[in-house]
């Protein structure tokens, strides 16, 4: 009996081990969605965590030096400089005036530093002007 109970003592001990390290791994890897508004209410508790922010890639704003890019969200008149130096190649779909999200932290200096990009093209799914919109087609057997 007493073989027993040190069987599960150590059972017990390794998946409480296994457990605690999921969810510190769950809240180290959490990252919420920001509006560059939002982050600029945040202030130097800006700096203490890792964000995500979206917004739109402001028209001409994106420079390549490098392996480092560097651009502008914008969100209404509220602008944030973001430095991304990821080792992914950026989405096909990050251009000028695509919505997108930057995934990293606040620099002192103000300026965002991603390690990561998502970025979707807005206007790529949208109806031209003057056509009409798709409509679904229903099957009958």
């Amino acid at each position: 009996m007493k073989r027993h109970a040190k069987f599960v003592a150590v059972v017990a001990v390794i998946i409480g081990s296994l457990v605690w390290l999921a969810l510190g791994g769950i809240n180290e890897s959490k990252t919420y969605y920001k509006t560059v508004a939002e982050l600029r209410e945040m202030g130097d508790r800006a700096l203490e965590k890792r964000l995500r922010v979206a917004g739109d890639v402001e028209e001409g704003s994106i420079v390549r030096t490098g392996r480092e890019v560097r651009f502008v969200l914008r969100q209404d008149d509220l602008r944030l400089t973001v430095i991304y130096d990821g080792a992914e190649p950026l989405p096909d779909t990050f251009r000028d005036g695509a919505q997108a999200l930057a995934d990293g932290k606040m620099g002192e200096d103000g300026v965002f530093r991603a390690s990561k990009i998502q970025a979707k093209c807005a206007s790529k799914y949208e109806a031209k002007p003057g056509s009409e919109p798709l409509r679904r087609i229903s099957r009958t057997m």
